[in-house]
C-alpha cells in the first residue's frame, strides 16, 4: 500500500516523532528534483512497518496540503516544532524554476530563489499557511537549520539574488495554542557563512557542522560545534579532522 517515492534530488527531511494516527517515528520527505531534472511540490510521509534482524520494511504514503502550499523547489529545509502538546511541520527557503510564462528554450532551467516565507504545515489535516516575516528578506537555499522544541534556528545560506553567503543566524519561533498559531523570528548574534554544509547531532545539545562552501569556488575546510544551553545558541569552532588529500582537491564538498 505504498506509494511511487521518485529517486529525489536535495529533497528537504526530517523526523517527525508521534502524532495523532502514527506509530512511532515517522520521516516527512519534502520537494527536491525528479530524475526528468524537474521539481516536485510533493510531500511523503515515510514509516516503519516492520522491524527484525535482518531488514525494515518501510512504508509511504503521498500527503495531500491545502492552503498555503510551498510550490515546488529543492535547497529548502522542513522541520518540525512542538507547543502546548501540539506539532507543524516548518518549510523555509531554498530554489524554484523561473515561473512558466518567463521559461524559454534558453532559460528553461534557470532557477530563482524562492519568497523568504515561512509555511506552517499540519502533517495530520494537511493544511498548510504561508507567513511573511519583516527580518527575513531572502529566501536563502542550502542553508542549515536546527530546530530545538517551538525553535527553528537559521543559519548561513546562499542568496542567488545577491551571489552571496550572508552570516546569518535566526530563530523561528511557533507558538501553538488552541487558536491561530503564532510566528516570530529573532535576528540573532554570532553566525556563519556557510551553504550545502552537512550537520550531525552529537548529543540533545550539541551539533557539529561539517563541510559546505563559504564562497563560490571555496570549500569550507573548518568545522563548528553548535551548543545550547538555557536556550542560548553558541557556535565556535572545532580543530577539523587532518582531511585527506582526495578531499582537500576534490571540487565538489558536501561534508
Amino acid at each position: 500500500d505504498s506509494c511511487y517515492l521518485p529517486p529525489l534530488r536535495y529533497p528537504a527531511t526530517c523526523t517527525f516523532k508521534g502524532g495523532s494516527g502514527s506509530e512511532g517515528q515517522q520521516y516527512i520527505i519534502h520537494g527536491g528534483k525528479t530524475p526528468n531534472n524537474e521539481l516536485s511540490d510533493k510531500m511523503y510521509v515515510m514509516s516503519v512497518v516492520s522491524k527484525n534482524n535482518k531488514k525494515v520494511t518501510f512504508r509511504c504514503t503521498e500527503k495531500d496540503l491545502v492552503g498555503d502550499v510551498p510550490e515546488a523547489r529543492y535547497g529548502h529545509s522542513i522541520d518540525v516544532v512542538y507547543s502546548r502538546g501540539r506539532s507543524m511541520g516548518v518549510v523555509f527557503g531554498g530554489r524554484s524554476y523561473i515561473p512558466s510564462s518567463q521559461r524559454t528554450t534558453e532559460k528553461w532551467n534557470t532557477v530563482t530563489d524562492c519568497l523568504p516565507h515561512v509555511f506552517l504545515v499540519d502533517f495530520e489535516f494537511g493544511c498548510s499557511i504561508a507567513y511573511i516575516l519583516p527580518e527575513l528578506q531572502d529566501g536563502l537555499a542550502f542553508h542549515v537549520s536546527i530546530a530545538r522544541n517551538d525553535t527553528i534556528y537559521i543559519l548561513g545560506g546562499h542568496s542567488l539574488t545577491n551571489n552571496i553567503r550572508p552570516a546569518n543566524l535566526f530563530s523561528i519561533k511557533v507558538d501553538l495554542p488552541l487558536g491561530s498559531p503564532a510566528v516570530s523570528c529573532t535576528v540573532l548574534q554570532g553566525g556563519i557563512s556557510v551553504s550545502s554544509a552537512i550537520l550531525t547531532p552529537t548529543s540533545n545539545d550539541e551539533f557539529v557542522i561539517v563541510g559546505g562552501y563559504q564562497l563560490e569556488n571555496q570549500k569550507r575546510m573548518i568545522c563548528n560545534i553548535v551548543s545550547f544551553e538555557d536556550n542560548k545558541i553558541q557556535i565556535r569552532e572545532m580543530e577539523p579532522p587532518d582531511w585527506t588529500p582526495d578531499i582537500k582537491h576534490s571540487k565538489i564538498w558536501f561534508g
